[in-house]
This record gives C-alpha cells, sequence and structure tokens, in this order.
C-alpha cells in the first residue's frame, strides 16, 4: 500500500523540536536531573545549564543575561508584562494602549484590567493589518502606561513598524512591550533596535520544545512579580525551572537565529511563488496581510463562496496540514478578529486559509499544493449554497 504524503505547512502554530535540540535536552531528565536551586554538584550542572540558556536567548535577541527571565510560552510572557506592568504602575497611570489584532494572549488580560478600572485603546489597522504609528502618538495620554503592539502577527503575517512605535512610546516615557513570538528566527530581533522594554517569546515556534518560554525585561523596567512562591528566576517568576526545555529554548533559538538568512530567504521565494500561484489559479481569491512587509513563511488567503473547515478537512484528506489562523481560536465558531480588523466581511473571513512554511518544506511540497488545491477549492464552491459557481 503506498504511503500517504504528508506536507505540514502550519509551523505558525507549532515545529518539530529539532533533533540537536532533543539531543541538548536529554541528560537533563536523567543524567543530570538535579534542581538548580540545591547546593550540590547535581544541582550546579542544573544551574549552569539554565544560566547557559539564558545568555543564548540573550544574544539572539540583543539584551543581557540577566534581563532574560523564563517562562511556560508566550502567553505567560504576555501575560505578564500586560499584568504586571499594569500592576507596578497603577499610581502613576490607568492607560494601556494595544491594537484590535494582537493574539489573545494580550487581548484578553486587557479585557481583565478593564474589569479592574484600566482603560485600554485598542487602534485600528489598515486593510494590511499595518498600525499607524501617528495613532498611537495621538493615543498617549499623561495617563498611559503600556503600549503593546506585536512584531508580526500570527494570522496573515504582516510585520509591524516597531522601531517607529517603540520611539514614540519612549519619546512620552511610556513602556513598550511587543510579543514576537511569530518573529523570533523569522527576521532580525533586536530589543534595542526596537525600542522594546518587554519582549515575549516561545520556544515551540522556531524549533524548540513546548511549555518553555520567555520574557526580556529591560533593566530598571518597573513590573509586578507574576508568580508567587520561591525565589526562583531572581523572584521575579517562582517555581522549579524546567530545565530540559529551558536547555531546548537555548539550542533552538541559537540555531534559529544563527540560520535565518539562509532560511528565511529560501522559503520567501516559496511564499511568493505559492501566493502568485494560488491567485493566478484560483479566481475571487484575494491576499491577506501587506503583500510585500509580511513574515517569509506567511501565506494567507481568503477564497469567496467557501468555508475554511471544509478546505482544511479536504487538505488533511490529501496529506496538507494548515489552518484558518491561529491554533488557539481554532474551536471557535466567529471570524477571525484579526481578518474583521483589515476590513473584510465575516463571509470571507470565514473562507480563509493559512499556510506556514518551514525549513523543513521543499519546492515539491509547494507545488503539490499548488497542483491540489484548485480542485479543493472547486469542489466546494460546486457544493456552496453561498453561490460561484
Amino acid at each position: 500500500m503506498e504511503q500517504r504524503r504528508t506536507v505540514y505547512m502550519d509551523h505558525a502554530a507549532t515545529t518539530p523540536v529539532r533533533p540537536e535540540v532533543v539531543e541538548a535536552m536529554l541528560p537533563y531528565f536523567s543524567e543530570r536531573f538535579g534542581n538548580p536551586s540545591s547546593l550540590y554538584a547535581l544541582a550546579r550542572e542544573a544551574k549552569e545549564a539554565v544560566e547557559e540558556a539564558r545568555g543564548r536567548v540573550a544574544a539572539a535577541i540583543g539584551g543581557r543575561p540577566e534581563e532574560v527571565f523564563f517562562t511556560s510560552g508566550g502567553t505567560e510572557s504576555d501575560n505578564w508584562a500586560v499584568k504586571g506592568v499594569a500592576a507596578a504602575l497603577r499610581k502613576r497611570g490607568d492607560h494601556i494602549i494595544t491594537s484590535a489584532i494582537e493574539h489573545h494572549a494580550v487581548l484578553h488580560p486587557c479585557e481583565v484590567l478593564e474589569k479592574q478600572g484600566y482603560r485600554v485603546t485598542y487602534l485600528p489597522v489598515d486593510e494590511f493589518g499595518r498600525v499607524n504609528p501617528g495613532a498611537v502618538e495621538d493615543a498617549v495620554t499623561d495617563r498611559t502606561i503600556l503600549v503593546s503592539v506585536m512584531a508580526a502577527n500570527n494570522e496573515i503575517g504582516t510585520v509591524q513598524p516597531v522601531a517607529e512605535i517603540g520611539r514614540i512610546a519612549h519619546d512620552h516615557g511610556v513602556l513598550f512591550h511587543t510579543d514576537a513570538v511569530q518573529a523570533i528566527g523569522a527576521y532580525p530581533v533586536d530589543v534595542d533596535g526596537m525600542g522594546a522594554d518587554l519582549l515575549a517569546l516561545s520556544a515551540h515556534k522556531f524549533g524548540g520544545p513546548k511549555g518553555t518560554g520567555a520574557l526580556y525585561i529591560r533593566r530598571g523596567t518597573r513590573i509586578a512579580t507574576f508568580m508567587d512562591g520561591g525565589a526562583q528566576e531572581r523572584g521575579r517568576r517562582a517555581g522549579t525551572e524546567n530545565v530540559p526545555g529551558i536547555v531546548g529554548l537555548g539550542r533552538a533559538i541559537e540555531l534559529a537565529v544563527g540560520e535565518m538568512p539562509r532560511n528565511s530567504a529560501r522559503i520567501a521565494a516559496m511564499r511568493d511563488r505559492m501566493i502568485r500561484g494560488i491567485l493566478d489559479a484560483i479566481p475571487d481569491t484575494r491576499l491577506n496581510g501587506h503583500p510585500t512587509e509580511r513574515l517569509p513563511n506567511n501565506v494567507n488567503v481568503a477564497f469567496r463562496y467557501v468555508e475554511g473547515e471544509s478546505i482544511l478537512l479536504l487538505l488533511d484528506s490529501l496529506g496538507i496540514a494548515a489552518s484558518t489562523g491561529s491554533a488557539c481560536t481554532s474551536a471557535s465558531l466567529e471570524p477571525s478578529h484579526v481578518l474583521t480588523a483589515c476590513g473584510l466581511p465575516p463571509e470571507q473571513g470565514h473562507g480563509s486559509l493559512r499556510l506556514t512554511l518551514g525549513p523543513g518544506n521543499t519546492g515539491d511540497d509547494a507545488e503539490y499544493v499548488l497542483t491540489v488545491l484548485p480542485g479543493v477549492i472547486e469542489r466546494l464552491r460546486q457544493m456552496s449554497p453561498l453561490g460561484g459557481r
């Protein structure tokens, strides 16, 4: 029996853990299993591994090791940044500025803070999903304590002008946080160049293990402790360190950033080939996100007259793993808040497809998708009560 072909194109949701990362992690599950907070030699081995990983993360983003704090992932890092600043600076101000297309790891904490009396401005975006830096400046008040705008959108791949936004925030004495979960390993990330006081990242987006992330906190930034308990992470984030995960994060970010120039150029060429092929072959289709200022691996298109879930099921039957948007909201029946903010009507938002490439994808993978996708859309349109036949 012929084995079914598998083409994985959902790297924005998660990535496979690289063999080099697994190799680096393995000893810390059994041979070097010590608790980094203990004092004997076995524990010191674990402590040294954690600090080495901290240095690797800092080097990858242009920060200092003492400014890197390990967390359980991007969601915790974003929550800590938003809620931690709000708690620490409550006497100074109660206003937060963010965008309408942030990940829910930022939007939901903002909604929680609103219930506690904070005020949040949700900036609109243009049709390509870009925040206007001028709108950030216009929104700042004497009560603003934080601006939070993601480096790149997880659904449509649009890259934001974070350096300009960070400069504006600092000009007004306001802290700037950026969710860089999708950016690490895709394009250069530098906390000084971005003007980032806080930056969130997650290992499993660039070849590391799930359940491990980090929050960069610039030295001198006032932020409340997020997890109370022990004195781990210099007293700012309690809980026994996930040593294997942290080691994996450190090795993964080192590899991802080191290989980025070569990988990004090759993947961007595949992305452009796929975008052109889809738009040329399938009528009533539009590209979502910015045509040029987008992540090198992101293809997001909307097809009229079809439902995204049906597309995914048919593609899955052909061995293609893709998504309609964020994996964190895949169970929701609501249209994507990102596409809605970009002005896409709900019926078109429901017909979106996100294909996100990774280092393991080949030109043959791209051609296979381009070969089968037109037939999938045609079949669904023939069955659709929405028209388009």
